[in-house]
C-alpha cells in the first residue's frame, strides 16, 4: 500500500466556494463524501482527511493559503511524509479543456495556472500528476472573472457525474497505472455520456 497526496486546489472561504477555480476543492469533497470521510484536520496550512481507496492510503489536502500560495501547503505535506513528487496528484481547474472533460497529465508547464505555478516554484520541479477538470475558456476573454465566477446551475447539475468520472479515472490509475487510465479516459467528455 502506497501513500498518495491528492491535493485539490481552490480558494478558502464561502465567497469562492462554488467558483470554477475551486473545482479541485469540489472534486475532493465529492470523493470524501463517497468514502464517508471528512477533510477537516487542520494541518500543513490546509485541511486534510484520509481514506483507503483502490488499495492505497490517500491523504486528501485542501490548501487554505489561497490559490497563489498552494505550493506552501503541498510542500509541507510531502516533506512531512517524506514522499517523492511521484506520489503527488494535483486536482485543478483547466481553462484549456471544455466543461465536462477531465483528464490526467503527467508533468509539463503551469499553463498560467497560479496554483500549479506556486507548487512548481516550491518543489523546483514539475514531475507530478495532474487531474485537470475542464472549465472551458471565457467567452469574453476575461479569464480572471471567468475562473472566479460561479459555476452555472446547469453545470452544477452535471458536476457530480463529471467528478464521478474523475474518481473512476483515479481508481484505474492507482490500480493499473497512469498510462492505462489516460488511454481509457482522456478522450471522454461526460456531457456526451
Amino acid at each position: 500500500m502506497c501513500i498518495y497526496i491528492v491535493a485539490g486546489l481552490g480558494n478558502p472561504g464561502p465567497t469562492y466556494q462554488w467558483t470554477r477555480h475551486n473545482a479541485g476543492f469540489l472534486f475532493l469533497d465529492r470523493l470524501a463524501s463517497l468514502k464517508d470521510v471528512a477533510i477537516s484536520k487542520k494541518n500543513f496550512s490546509g485541511f486534510s482527511g484520509e481514506c483507503i481507496f483502490a488499495g492505497h492510503r490517500l491523504i486528501l489536502l485542501k490548501p487554505q493559503t489561497f490559490m497563489n500560495l498552494s505550493g506552501n501547503s503541498v510542500t509541507q505535506i510531502l516533506q512531512f511524509h517524506k514522499l517523492p513528487t511521484s506520489n503527488l496528484i494535483v486536482v485543478h481547474d483547466e481553462l484549456d479543456l471544455p466543461f465536462g472533460s477531465i483528464r490526467f497529465k503527467n508533468g509539463g508547464g503551469h499553463g498560467g495556472h497560479n496554483g500549479l505555478r506556486s507548487i512548481m516554484g516550491n518543489l523546483g520541479r514539475d514531475d507530478f500528476v495532474r487531474l485537470r477538470i475542464g472549465i472551458g475558456k471565457s467567452p469574453h476573454n476575461d479569464t480572471t472573472n471567468h475562473v472566479l465566477g460561479k459555476i452555472s446551475p446547469e453545470q452544477m447539475e452535471i458536476l457530480p457525474q463529471v467528478f464521478d468520472g474523475g474518481i473512476e479515472m483515479l481508481e484505474v490509475m492507482l490500480k493499473e497505472g497512469l498510462p492505462k487510465s489516460m488511454s481509457l479516459f482522456n478522450n471522454r467528455n461526460y456531457l456526451e455520456g
